[in-house]
């Protein structure tokens, strides 16, 4: 169990999940048809949602990196609430892009992409698992978002 494998998993679930965020920040209106889509929330919280959740991404993915704990739990609550979505989808049989890398053209992608997103969301859920059972075997623990904070604001400090 390398610790470079470690981080590469980590680093490959960072970008996964910073790439989504980003590209749905940069076109929260398409995006926030797609969740308007899927008839889960009302209409008035659809904005709100395709802002919140791809932020939420872009700092998870982020902390992920910099391997603060809390992200990693992050990840896996959205890939969680990610494949409900994607199989609540299916289950209604909506024929809508799955959004999941930001919106897309929903036509090309119509019902077999929530198939193929959800099992990709199975597989991603092998690699969160992994890197769980890799920082219980090695009885690694992340670093706190405290320190990082209070590191970051000592370096502002001294360089003022």
């Amino acid at each position: 169990m390398s610790i470079w494998i470690y981080r590469l998993v980590r680093w490959l679930f960072a970008v996964l999940f910073l790439y989504a965020g980003v590209s749905k920040l940069v076109d929260r209106q398409s995006f926030a048809i797609v969740i308007d889509a899927f008839g889960l929330v009302p209409e008035s919280w659809v904005m709100t949602i395709a802002v919140i959740l791809p932020t939420v991404e872009v700092i998870a993915a982020i902390g992920l990196i910099l391997d603060v704990r809390g992200s990693l739990t992050i990840i896996a609550g959205l890939t969680a609430i990610f494949m409900i979505i994607l199989s609540y989808g299916i289950w209604m049989g909506l024929d809508i892009d799955c959004g999941c890398f930001g919106p897309g053209d929903p036509e090309a992608e119509a019902f077999s992409g929530l198939r193929k997103a959800l099992f990709r969301d199975m597989v991603m859920l092998l690699g969160i698992t992994y890197l769980y059972f890799w920082r219980f075997k090695r009885s690694v623990l992340p670093v706190p978002f405290g320190p990082i904070l209070t590191n970051h604001m000592v370096l502002r400090k001294e360089s003022k």
